[in-house]
């Protein structure tokens, strides 16, 4: 068996692995993916070595590689995370001898927190459709859901008619790993929703289509359909042009804070397996009271 078959075959196992028993999902195993073959084509290039050959030294240069092509902390802890799950499995499974990886600790996160918007800006934002239009009636339920749920945007552009539960104003969507969580949302979300499907009706626009949201050709949206409608609207309503649509995400959760909800309830609404994941919301949200504070109080 050559090297490089040996190499493929093992990460190929390792993502089955992930695939099959973790129930991980494709965005995250692709991510895998990458890292674990990025990993040994430069073992292979710069060392001359092979997987089952790694060792101490290995991980340490690649890192001290990593860190020479000025990629961010949040980057490099993440293939280091790869590189530990990889190499736990080789060992489980006796394709090593030991675990390479599990001394080197993560790097201290420096990433910044992530970018939110206003109430003021989410209003100009979710203005900005013409409602008159398929496409602007489309668009402007899409983000009013995104806004009022916060779910992720393959979450959104997932969803199908029977995802949704117009009767108890809820959405089921499949989130991460598989796992499925019932969302509630407010009445403006309801009105475009209600509006939105009535057009498709009147219009007759492929109704036969199980995708809630599709394009004007009875397409399923993409994300990527998606990004460029919002930088269209980012444009009309004059907001910076680094806003994301995840950036709605953020806000929803960010917002729900500031106005006394609880973390745990939040993190129930996001789909975060883990509490500490919820737990930079927390930093937003304080921040913002401290800004406010600053910029409204007499003696701030």
């Amino acid at each position: 068996m050559s090297s490089d078959l040996e190499k493929d075959q093992l990460i190929d196992s390792f993502l089955s692995n992930l695939r099959i028993e973790k129930g991980l999902s494709a965005n995250t195993i692709k991510a895998y993916s990458a890292d674990c073959h990025s990993f040994s084509n430069w073992l292979f290039v710069k060392r001359a070595s092979v997987i089952q050959k790694t060792d101490e030294m290995d991980i340490k240069l690649y890192l001290k590689s990593l860190h020479g092509l000025n990629l961010s902390h949040t980057t490099i802890n993440r293939k280091l995370s790869s590189l530990k799950h990889f190499f736990i499995f080789l060992n489980k499974k006796r394709y090593v001898q030991h675990n390479p990886v599990i001394n080197f600790p993560g790097l201290k996160n420096t990433k910044p927190l992530p970018k939110s918007l206003s109430i003021t800006d989410v209003n100009m934002l979710l203005n900005a459709p013409d409602c008159s239009s398929f496409i602007g009636l489309r668009d402007k339920a899409m983000l009013e859901l995104m806004y009022a749920t916060g779910v992720r945007i393959s979450e959104l552009i997932n969803l199908q008619y029977t995802n949704i539960d117009l009767t108890r104003s809820l959405i089921k969507v499949m989130g991460k790993g598989g796992k499925e969580r019932m969302i509630p949302f407010g009445d403006n979300a309801l009105s475009l929703l209600t509006e939105y499907i009535e057009y498709r009706r009147t219009n007759n626009l492929s109704l036969k289509s199980r995708d809630f949201f599709v394009s004007q050709h009875g397409k399923k949206m993409t994300r990527q359909a998606f990004w460029h409608r919002v930088k269209h609207y980012l444009a009309i309503s004059g907001l910076s042009a680094d806003v994301s649509p995840h950036t709605l995400r953020h806000a929803f959760a960010t917002h729900l804070l500031n106005n006394g909800a609880d973390l745990r309830s939040v993190q129930m609404l996001l789909g975060h397996s883990d509490l500490s994941t919820t737990q930079i919301y927390t930093h937003i949200a304080k921040q913002r009271l401290s800004d406010m504070v600053k910029e409204h109080h007499p003696r701030g």
